[in-house]
């Protein structure tokens, strides 16, 4: 997809202030069940035809409206990634101006993980979950496969 000028500019200046982490390091994460909050930005029907491992999905265009019921405290470590690493550097900006402390986008997003060949669920349900659920989820630690 070709991006609009302005929409990269956008974008190079929110990556400026984001961390940003590499496929490599999530599937570390996530084999080593490492307890963090993997949240997928893309659109619903982006989602439902595939998502990473342990993803829960949330919108860019909920993700303000709905992130305190997945994650009240804003110490949790959580990281984002959408299709190509573009709109989830813009969703951690926003997060972190509303005091999100360890938030982290994905580069290259799922275009990156896939083209790497690493693990993908498929026509999973679209889970969204209140916060005791989310807190339970991040709290308890993930087993190793």
């Amino acid at each position: 997809m070709e991006h609009s000028p302005r929409f990269l500019k956008l974008v190079d200046e929110a990556r400026r202030k984001v961390r940003e982490i590499g496929v490599e390091d999530v599937r570390r994460k996530i084999e080593s069940g490492e307890s963090f909050l993997l949240l997928d930005v893309r659109e619903p029907e982006e989602w439902s035809r595939g998502h990473l491992p342990e993803a829960l999905h949330l919108c860019k265009g909920v993700l303000e409206r709905d992130i305190e019921r997945l994650a009240p405290d804003p110490d949790t470590p959580i990281v984002l990634y959408c299709g190509g690493g573009y709109r989830s550097v813009l969703a951690a900006e926003s997060l972190a101006r509303m005091g999100y402390r360890n938030v982290a986008s994905m580069a290259g997003g799922w275009r990156a993980w896939t083209a790497e060949n690493y693990p993908v669920e498929r026509n999973r349900r679209e889970v969204r979950r209140g916060a005791r659920q989310a807190a339970e989820r991040t709290a308890r630690p993930r087993r190793p496969r």
